[in-house]
């Protein structure tokens, strides 16, 4: 849907504003069946067509979604590596465990499933750090 953008110029825009994009989408909760519509909206300094709002808005939830596994099943955002490159280090080891558990097709498993498995299980683990290593 086409938006009337001629408001934008008044005073009380934001410093650069000149995209305002609406995304709806229906959504289909797995586990319970419910079906629901979603709308979101954002805004841009850039100016956009509808093509490339949807492809900006696709690769920010991607990305999202990334620092959401991250934190929730290695639990970054509480990680207490502060000082010279531990930090950067242990992100990169992080984002590489997500990948070959991501990739893992042996075990039918959440990460954080297949994260507490690989900790018990040292047949499994191998499998992961071999499968890991050929992952070139």
């Amino acid at each position: 849907m086409l938006v009337n953008k001629s408001w934008l110029n008044n005073k009380y825009q934001w410093v650069g504003l000149k995209s305002i994009i609406k995304v709806t989408s229906d959504v289909h909760e797995k586990t319970t069946g419910k079906e629901t519509t979603e709308t979101r909206w954002y805004i841009s300094s850039l100016d956009l067509n509808a093509e490339q709002a949807l492809s900006s808005v696709r690769n920010h939830w991607q990305v999202e979604s990334m620092h959401w596994v991250l934190d929730m099943t290695f639990r970054e955002d509480e990680s207490r590596i502060r000082k010279g490159r531990g930090p950067l280090a242990f992100n990169v080891m992080r984002k590489i465990a997500m990948t070959v558990f991501k990739q893992d097709q042996t075990k039918r498993a959440s990460i954080v499933a297949k994260k507490k498995m690989a900790g018990l299980d040292d047949e499994y683990r191998s499998t992961l750090l071999e499968s890991g290593i050929k992952m070139r």
